[in-house]
């Protein structure tokens, strides 16, 4: 199930939170983050944000918000997070998909990830198989924890039919 996320339900998957931005492999946030810190970035600061809930374990999370503003606030920007133990099952496909009808129902037109780190074959492959191009590399823009500097990529899909 997916709904709005609670300060409690983060503060449950904190540790997998955490876990992700200290491997330094996927995500481009400070690894010595707080939990109050994160909380603010990922759940107050964007628009809305949601878990991804299954026994009342939080297994995945997302936020959705405006990629830029002014004339560009018709494109969103969407993270997404999936605890270690819950990959494979589809619940990053299902995030996304639902961050899309999401992003339609706030009156966004487009979709935009502005630092999808090349070395995330899984992420990458994903956003593809839900339409999402590769529009722009950006190179040597991510400091991977075990393969030094990697490129990002840029991807993007519109929304409206």
């Amino acid at each position: 199930m997916l709904r709005e996320i609670t300060r409690a339900e983060f503060e449950s998957f904190w540790p997998t939170f955490s876990a992700v931005i200290q491997a330094q492999e996927t995500y481009a946030f400070d690894p010595n983050m707080t939990q109050e810190d994160a909380f603010v970035l990922w759940c107050e600061t964007p628009l809305q944000a949601y878990a991804f809930i299954e026994n009342e374990i939080v297994l995945g999370t997302y936020y959705i918000k405006p990629n830029a503003l002014g004339p560009s606030r018709h494109i969103c920007n969407c993270g997404y997070m999936v605890s270690s133990a819950a990959r494979g099952k589809g619940i990053a496909r299902q995030m996304c998909e639902h961050s899309q009808q999401k992003a339609l129902e706030l009156g966004f037109d487009a979709m935009q990830f502005n630092n999808v780190v090349s070395t995330n074959d899984v992420a990458v492959r994903l956003w593809q198989k839900l339409g999402f191009t590769i529009i722009g590399t950006i190179p040597k823009a991510y400091q991977h924890a075990r393969l030094g500097l990697v490129d990002s990529y840029i991807m993007y899909k519109w929304l409206r039919k």
